[in-house]
This record gives structure tokens, sequence and C-alpha cells, in this order.
């Protein structure tokens, strides 16, 4: 008798684990096809704002050439003498982009530095959370601070126009600071203590070590730091629409008021021009190259991750 119902009893438990097994291979067949669901809208997104963005652009190249939207220097779609040269544009993008890059990068590499060098342990809990609460603040308000308080101090120093390339590339630069230190960061942080500490041993100053052993075998990590940066800083748009101006010129001069990319954009979607009329269109063609742009830079930043990590075991 016992062993028979020892022998229920086991046949029991087997089929409890069986059926336990069963709803649990059915739950997360479920949360797979939930997740998976949410994957799909993300690239059903992206492809379709890249189908509606080349579609309409599409357009605007069946009424003006390649060869006059690449190769004309004026950029006047809304005059009444239209030129469609789009090299203001990206004279004054690529402008505001390296004014911010000239301050992101030292100020953000530096302070990686410090605190993954050189800070205590209880500061860089602290210090690291302030710094990116910078990525927080809406950028109209960078744009605004640019304008009412950063052009009238520089204007006492050097001859700014109002709306200059300087004053957004300052702001635009201070802005990307956290993109930079924050990658920057943990690309340093990734390097293993034992290459520092072989360092010393060889009586290597901690300041020598930083420059010739952490910084070199962090190296891909920063680069792509650097690089993602300068993608946030080609598609800002609210600090150069308020700071830097609508004027597209092709110049180089950072006094001067100029137009970017995203602030063009910005104004023709305010409204003005009609849907379906070839200044409308040229909304898409910008928006287009700008994606082209941009896609180039995160191909290039996965690409040198990939091709300098240095993996340590």
């Amino acid at each position: 008798m016992q062993n028979s119902n020892s022998q229920d009893d086991a046949s029991l438990q087997f089929r409890q684990s069986l059926e336990k097994n069963a709803s649990e291979d059915i739950s997360e067949k479920i949360i797979a096809v939930i997740l998976f669901s949410c994957a799909l809208v993300s690239v059903l997104t992206t492809f379709g704002i890249v189908l509606i963005i080349f579609q309409e652009a599409f357009g605007f190249f069946q009424e003006v050439s390649f060869a006059e939207f690449f190769l004309d220097t004026k950029w006047t779609p809304l005059f009444a003498e239209r030129h469609f040269g789009v090299w203001p544009l990206i004279a004054g993008t690529f402008l505001t982009t390296a004014i911010a890059m000239a301050v992101a990068i030292p100020l953000g590499l530096s302070s990686a530095i410090y605190l993954s060098e050189y800070a205590q342990p209880k500061v860089a809990a602290i210090l690291r959370p302030a710094v990116e609460l910078l990525a927080g603040i809406p950028t109209v308000v960078y744009g605004y601070f640019a304008l009412l308080f950063l052009t009238p101090l520089l204007r006492n120093i050097i001859p700014l126009e109002i709306f200059n390339a300087l004053s957004a590339g300052l702001m635009m630069g201070v802005m990307i600071t956290p993109t930079v230190g924050s990658i920057s960061l943990d690309a340093i942080q990734a390097v293993p203590r034992s290459l520092r500490e072989g360092a010393y041993a060889l009586g290597i100053t901690k300041l020598e070590s930083i420059f010739r052993i952490v910084l070199p075998a962090a190296l891909s990590g920063i680069i792509a730091s650097i690089i993602l940066g300068i993608s946030r800083a080609v598609g800002e748009t609210m600090t150069v629409l308020i700071a830097a101006g609508q004027q597209p010129k092709l110049t180089l001069n950072f006094a001067e008021s100029v137009e970017t990319m995203t602030a063009y954009m910005a104004q023709i979607s305010g409204g003005d021009s009609p849907r379906g009329s070839l200044n409308f269109q040229t909304l898409y063609a910008v928006g287009a190259l700008l994606f082209l742009m941009t896609l180039v830079l995160n191909i290039v930043s996965y690409w040198i991750a990939n091709r300098y990590k240095e993996k340590y075991e």
C-alpha cells in the first residue's frame, strides 16, 4: 500500500510539474510576442518616416535638378528669384557644429577623466547626475539663454550680430557636453584596473598613465562619443533657430547670422508654405539630406567602436 501511495504521489507531482511548465511556456511565448511587437513598431515607424521623407524629396527633385541643389551657392526658395543651392544651410550647420564640438570635447573629456580617475566615489556619485542634468534642460531654454544673456555679454568683447553662429555654437557645446562626457566616462571606466597598476609599477605618474595608457585603451569609446555628439549637434533645432538666426549665408564667419538645415525645416514647418508646393517640398529635400548625414555619422561611430574596441580578459 505504501508503495502504491508513493507512486501515486510521484505521478501527481509529475503531472503538476508538466502543467506548470506548460503554463510557463505559454507565458513566455506571450511575453516574447509582446516584446517582438514593440520592436516591430519601432522598426516600422522608422521605415515609415524614411519612406515619407524620400517620397516627398523625390517630388522635389523632379522639379529641381541635383546639380542645382548641390552646386548652386545660394539658398532663396522663398524669394521671387529662386535658388535651391543647399550649401549655405550645410555651411551654417557645420559652422555651429564645429563651435559646439570645440566646447563639448574638452569639457566632456575632462569631466570624464576627473570623475573616473580623480574624484572620490561619493563626489562622483553626486557630480555625474548633476552634469547629466544639463541634457534634461529644454533646448529652447538654451536658445533664449544664448540670445538674451550670452550674446550681449560677447558683444561687449567682440563685434557680433544679434543673431550669430558663435553664441548658438557655444550653447550647443554646453548642451552636448553630457553626451560626450557620459559615454567617454563609461569607456574609461571599462579599462581594467590592472593596466593602471602595471603603469604605476613601472614608475609612471598618474597623469602619464591617463594619457599614455587609459585614454588610448578607451579611444574607440571616446571617438564614438565625439561622433554621437556631432550627430546631436547637426540635428539640433531650437537653439540655432533662436540664437543663430535665419539668414542662409555661405560663410565661415562666426560673428554673422547663419541658418542651419534644422532651422530652415522649422521655418517651413510653421505653415507659411502651402502643402504640396515646391517650397513645402524643400522641407523634405533638406530633411532627406540631414537624415543621410546623421546616418553616415552613426554608421561611422558604430564602425569605429567595433573596429578599435579592445577586449580584456
